[in-house]
């Protein structure tokens, strides 16, 4: 897969440098790091879930960390031989780090580990003071407003 150039973008976009340092990591990442894999849902308009495979793995090797704008979820798997015989051996049960760029105000609400698969579940809470308002538009003729002289 080849990395898209957003030099041509970076010349032009002022302020937008955190979301091309963003695109360029993930462009990084999405080469080299396929496990274990996930699956991201848009639960509604403002709810989502990220559904990764952990099969092997409990509770207590699993950490979560939410900080501003990163969530960040470790599997740590002691380094033991397996035991037995194996004809095959599939299971993947090596450590790993996933990371996600969260949008801002969306924070984690809870996290489930069931049947192999560790469920997190987003939310975005948008302050009230950030939320579109509606104007209320009056007739008549704008109230006159008297400056005092300097």
């Amino acid at each position: 897969m080849r990395g898209v150039d957003l030099t041509p973008y970076r010349r032009s976009a002022i302020g937008f440098d955190r979301l091309f340092d963003m695109l360029e990591a993930s462009a990084r990442q999405a080469q080299t790091e396929n496990y274990p894999p996930f699956n991201l849902e848009r639960l509604s308009e403002n709810h989502y879930r990220i559904t990764i495979a952990v099969a092997g793995f409990s509770s207590a090797e699993i950490e979560i960390t939410a900080q501003q704008n990163l969530l960040l979820v470790k599997g740590k798997k002691e380094d033991a031989a397996p035991t037995g015989a194996f004809l095959h051996l599939g299971i993947a049960a090596r450590s790993f780090e996933r990371r996600f760029e969260l949008a801002d105000f969306v924070r984690v609400e809870e996290a489930r580990l069931a049947d192999g698969l560790l469920t997190i579940d987003l939310i975005r809470e948008v302050p009230e003071a950030m939320k579109p308002k509606t104007v209320e538009i009056k007739t008549g003729a704008p109230a006159v407003v008297e400056t005092q002289p300097a």
